[in-house]
């Protein structure tokens, strides 16, 4: 059942982006990692051909106190194709993230596009119990 409404998650972000033309970034999965936490996302993108998007991200603790502040870089997202990305967040517990806030695009290139326009168009949504995701 939690397996088939993840799915069920991930897909409906994906239809969403594909819809509106925009960029789907779904938080999949946190994982703990070699005194880290792994974020695992997966990115469908719908908007352009982009050879790169990096992100602007905050993690905050339980305590609604800034944890981490880092730039996930995605890499190139071809166009209707999705993307599995994972990131090392050094010296976080993956049980001390409560809220992953994505605080802006910083860079975004591809045809015809701009950071802004990737703000735009970008969806953010999360599958992890207990961890809000923000725009």
């Amino acid at each position: 059942m939690v397996r088939t409404s993840l799915f069920a998650l991930v897909v409906a972000g994906s239809a969403a982006a594909q819809d509106t033309g925009g960029i789907a970034v779904d938080l999949n999965r946190l994982d703990p990692a070699d005194n880290a936490c792994r974020l695992t996302f997966v990115a469908q993108n719908a908007l352009a051909p982009l050879t790169a998007l990096a992100l602007e991200t905050v993690l905050f603790d339980q305590a609604g106190r800034v944890a981490a502040l880092t730039l996930f870089d995605f890499a190139d997202l071809p166009q209707g194709s999705r993307r599995v990305r994972q990131f090392d967040v050094a010296g976080v517990a993956c049980a001390d993230v409560a809220q992953v806030l994505i605080n802006g695009v910083a860079a975004c290139t591809g045809d015809s596009t701009t950071p802004a326009t990737c703000a735009q168009a970008l969806r953010v949504t999360g599958s992890v119990d207990d961890v809000e995701v923000l725009q």
